[in-house]
């Protein structure tokens, strides 16, 4: 995002907040963290901030946009009401069934035996997801009955703090999962881009649910026909919803879907750019991202859908030993400026911290190489051989990020 924004004709001063050392390359970072919206609304004040993008889930659902609107500074994202469509699953799944979304079946819990006497009942795969923010880790796929009291138990006995108040149970959905993208103002929706996930922690989608350890863009699922479908039937909903509720989405609406061959349901919503799917869809845009946020914000957002460079993007997540559980930090990290160096190439930090010129592992998810190609394959070849380039034992990644899209390329 500040890599986006930096080349904006826009921008003057553009400042991150915590960031981390990658950012320093195309902003100036600044020690705030956005849980604390007093400390942040007086930076604002004191530089004369024009436009606060919030970019993390957690600051968004406890009310920074609220707080930085009431101190009438603008802001990109949605209000703390709005929100909810990513901060509760359960508001999400009652809000599809109000309003007509597509999705898929399920019940909410806070009794462990009535949701496992609900499971025993619909039978196995069944998904179990804790209800508030848990950083991608609160969902597990269930293949048996065990694993999913298992999840129960686990969500309802607080093992992931806050997010574990209630539980959602819901219909396993066969299907390709999609990423849609709309920048809304509260009235207008503008779709944005499209991008394909790779949530499971090992190759061949095995292994327990992470933030994300990949992913690929465009996606070649969602056709022009696909994309005025998910924008009709999906986010124009949500957008009338949102209104009818009284609390109007102005942000960036994602939308994670199953797609089959009856169409697209709704698997979660996400209220702000994610990731790694921003880290293929921002490096491929091509208009001035800037004066669409703004447009946003200010609810004027009118105009053609914004352009994006032909070429594929690919983006491989090189993470700690340990993710998603408790990662290993402290271990350096080596070879990242010589991957950096390689053709349409680009090393984007994440859990990173620099000491002396020297870059340690300092979080979950603590790399993401991105990069460009003329075709998914291009792309592919190019990100793996940036991430051969960087000495790292402690890490891990996929080797197989965008296997499903290129096994059906190389059949046609």
């Amino acid at each position: 995002m500040a890599r986006a924004c930096a080349k904006s004709t826009l921008t003057g001063n553009l400042f991150v907040a915590p960031g981390n050392p990658g950012c320093t390359t195309v902003a100036q970072t600044v020690p705030l963290s956005p849980a604390e919206h007093a400390k942040v609304i007086a930076f604002c004040q004191k530089q004369a901030i024009d436009l606060v993008i919030v970019g993390p889930e957690a600051p968004l659902v406890s009310g920074l946009a609220d707080d930085l609107t009431d101190a009438g500074i603008l802001c990109f994202g949605p209000t703390r009401d709005a929100a909810q469509l990513e901060g509760s699953k359960g508001y999400a799944k009652d809000f599809c069934r109000e309003f007509g979304i597509p999705t898929s079946d399920y019940r909410r819990f806070r009794d462990p035996n009535a949701a496992k006497a609900y499971i025993r009942d619909r039978g196995a795969p069944i998904v179990v997801k804790a209800d508030g923010l848990a950083a991608g880790k609160g969902v597990v796929v269930a293949k048996t009955f065990e694993e999913a009291e298992a999840a129960v138990d686990a969500f309802l006995s607080k093992a992931i703090g806050s997010a574990t108040a209630e539980i959602v149970v819901e219909e396993f959905l066969e299907g390709e999962e999609v990423s849609f993208f709309a920048l809304c103002d509260g009235v207008v929706a503008m779709p944005f881009a499209s991008a394909q996930d790779h949530k499971r922690a090992g190759e061949g989608d095995k292994g327990p649910n992470t933030g994300g350890m990949g992913a690929y863009s465009p996606s070649p699922i969602v056709t022009p026909e696909l994309g005025q479908r998910i924008t009709r039937e999906i986010v124009m909903p949500t957008l009338h919803g949102m209104n009818e509720r009284g609390s109007p989405f102005r942000g960036v609406l994602f939308a994670g879907l199953i797609v089959d061959e009856r169409g697209p349901k709704v698997i979660e919503f996400n209220v702000r750019f994610g990731d790694p799917e921003a880290e293929v869809i921002l490096p491929r845009l091509r208009d001035d991202l800037l004066p669409l946020l703004v447009a946003c914000a200010t609810g004027t957002l009118r105009g053609d859908p914004p352009k994006f460079c032909s070429d594929a993007a690919l983006a491989v997540v090189m993470a700690a030993r340990g993710y998603p559980g408790e990662p290993l930090r402290g271990s350096r990290i080596r070879g990242i400026e010589d991957a950096d160096t390689l053709t349409g190439v680009v090393v984007l930090h994440g859990g990173t911290r620099e000491v002396d010129g020297a870059f340690f592992a300092d979080g979950g998810r603590v790399l993401t190489i991105t990069a460009l190609g003329s075709d998914l394959a291009n792309a592919r070849e190019r990100a793996y051989a940036a991430v051969d380039r960087i000495k790292w034992p402690e890490g891990f990644f996929r080797r197989d990020i965008g296997w499903r899209a290129i096994a059906r390329d190389s059949k046609k």
